[in-house]
């Protein structure tokens, strides 16, 4: 591990919690961010490739988005607000209804959660069981949804579900398309189970999935996949979950993900970038017909907190006055270009996979699972901070800013297609 470049490491390795992950890998102390830019207390720059786990998808301290936020705290508004009416907190439900949700041809009801995208996870669970009278639940090998008991039920990977400390129960994982188990048709496996006396599996009361699966190692799911499970869900009555939580708000091109296969899920969940500035906030979104809660079924202190809303209104501002979709679609091609054409030919074991502005460049053939780490530390080094993702983070995930400029694009993959080929020649000569 790199060694932290100040003297103050002592205050987190004594007093923070082992629990502390990121970094570990980049240990240096982070004191000022622009668009898509970091600077160390060592007044090196970085190219910011994570954008806190998809959490700024328009950039650190976002022009617009910090103005509309400081205008409102220099006036006095309210803070934390609970769940009572405010200003801010109509604004952003009326103007993403009708900018975003109506011309979309989506009719939804709004639900605030807890402050984190778990927690929106755990209501949606909550509410589909509620609302089907039926426990089981359907969710995908390689997906995440979260670390709290419920969303950690439906997150697959062994290392998080160990550390839960109680088993987690009433979940069946089924293989992803095209993922870990190649040219399995895991929609047949599905109404399969469903139809056989003899599967052993009930009814579900949902199905949750993320459309690209983000953490699982960047696996898009196919349009035809995606209209094929909305139909199984409405043949068998079984609703339909969404987790935009990290590849929604833009991130794969349209605001939603599943926009591409123009299916409608009964629930979407959104976080991380929702409130465009950083701050936490989580929600749902779902058929009004599900709108079968009672006062305070589900809550949560924070789900009041007014920044929030009044940044997450100035981010769809800014996505829907800035064309954001437009400029995106140039940068994708680039990114695409540069990771097919000058990156996978460095190594015929190299597998690039991708959509919009999430990309995943995956090592997992080769027999050394240590190599996505060299690479990374290996930018980092060189100014660019991106992380490792999937079984056993064998897959490098390029997860730049929306907003990033194409001069800064060039340089992070340069430093990125430099330390692949740093890499692969080290295992050559070794």
């Amino acid at each position: 591990m790199l060694e932290l470049e100040t003297s103050s490491v002592s205050v987190f390795e004594n007093l923070e919690s082992n629990v502390r992950s990121y970094c570990r890998s980049f240990p240096i102390h982070f004191c000022h961010a622009k668009g898509s830019l970091l600077q160390g207390e060592n007044k090196k720059e970085y190219i910011d490739f994570l954008m806190a786990a998809g959490s700024l998808n328009y950039g650190h301290n976002n022009d617009y988005i910090k103005e509309q936020v400081l205008k409102y705290i220099s006036n006095d508004g309210i803070i934390q607000g609970l769940d009572m009416y405010t200003q801010p907190k109509e604004e952003f439900i009326s103007y993403m209804n009708e900018t975003l949700l109506k011309p979309r041809g989506l009719d939804y009801k709004f639900m605030f959660c807890g402050p984190t995208g778990t927690n929106a996870v755990e209501a949606a669970l909550k509410l589909a069981r509620n609302v089907t009278k039926r426990t089981g639940v359907f969710s995908f090998m390689g997906g995440y949804h979260g670390m709290s008991l419920g969303s950690l039920s439906v997150t697959s990977c062994d290392s998080h579900r160990n550390a839960s400390g109680v088993d987690l129960n009433n979940v069946t994982f089924i293989p992803y398309e095209d993922g870990y188990l190649k040219n399995f048709d895991s929609l047949n496996y599905i109404e399969a189970l469903l139809n056989d006396t003899h599967s052993g599996a009930s009814r579900p009361a949902a199905i949750i999935l993320e459309t690209v699966q983000a953490e699982g190692g960047v696996f898009a799911a196919s349009k035809e996949w995606l209209v094929r499970l909305r139909q199984i869900c409405d043949k068998y009555e079984i609703i339909l979950i969404c987790d935009d939580i990290q590849v929604g708000c833009g991130r794969t091109g349209t605001f939603f993900s599943f926009e591409r296969a123009n299916i409608q899920p009964d629930i979407v969940i959104l976080s991380k970038s929702v409130s465009g500035y950083g701050f936490p906030m989580s929600m749902l979104l779902f058929k009004p017909e599900l709108d079968i809660w009672k006062p305070a079924e589900h809550n949560g202190t924070f789900r009041g907190f007014q920044l929030a809303f009044i940044g997450g209104k100035a981010a769809l501002e800014y996505y829907h006055n800035s064309n954001l979709e437009e400029t995106m679609v140039s940068k994708s091609a680039k990114i695409e270009r540069v990771l097919r054409d000058e990156i996978a030919p460095l190594n015929s074991l190299i597998e690039i996979r991708g959509i919009g502005m999430i990309w995943g460049i995956d090592f997992g053939k080769f027999n050394d699972v240590s190599i996505p780490g060299k690479i990374t530390r290996r930018c980092f080094e060189n100014g660019l901070i991106i992380e490792s993702a999937g079984r056993k983070d064998t897959v490098i995930k390029l997860l730049p800013a929306l907003v990033i400029d194409d001069e800064t694009l060039d340089r992070a993959l340069k430093i990125l297609k430099e330390a692949i080929a740093w890499q692969l020649e080290q295992i050559t000569t070794n």
